[in-house]
């Protein structure tokens, strides 16, 4: 290999390393690159790839496979694509977090609502009362940035 290719790869690898470091960020799934400019704030459901910061309210104390976040006033359910990767399963409530993914409206069926619910730690009379089906706004994350 040449000198000047091992050098070159060398650097930009280097200067990868330092942009996650300085951000004060820590990856789960996908990394990717974010500005605060080009980060929404806003809830439009999309077909096309979005990033969104907001505050996590908590996440499943299980495995860590699901997230809730409270994204301009709204909570959004977040899900790991492939459930190729979990998050912390305590220590980050509060922490700012942002989410690279797909946003959508969903509809949780009552198995669903109710499973996360038992992930949540909700006993069972609490997890009986769970009757019907929610509207939600739900996001697919193949990439999750959380500020430390």
């Amino acid at each position: 290999m040449d000198f000047r290719i091992f050098l070159n790869l060398f650097l930009v690898l280097s200067l990868i390393s330092v942009y996650s470091q300085n951000d004060g960020s820590k990856f789960y799934g996908e990394e990717f690159s974010f500005d605060i400019e080009n980060v929404g704030i806003s809830l439009k459901p999309s077909l096309t790839r979005t990033k969104v910061k907001g505050e996590i309210i908590s996440t499943c104390p299980m495995k860590g496979c699901w997230m809730n976040m409270l994204v301009a006033n709204d909570t959004v359910l977040v899900r790991f694509k492939d459930y190729g990767f979990f998050v912390p399963k305590q220590g980050v409530e509060g922490s700012s977090a942002i989410i690279n993914g797909f946003l959508s409206v969903d509809t949780l069926s009552v198995a669903q609502l109710r499973h996360y619910a038992e992930d949540a730690g909700k006993n069972n009379e609490e997890i009986m009362k769970i009757k019907k089906p929610k509207i939600t706004l739900s996001f697919l994350a193949d990439g999750v940035a959380i500020q430390e």
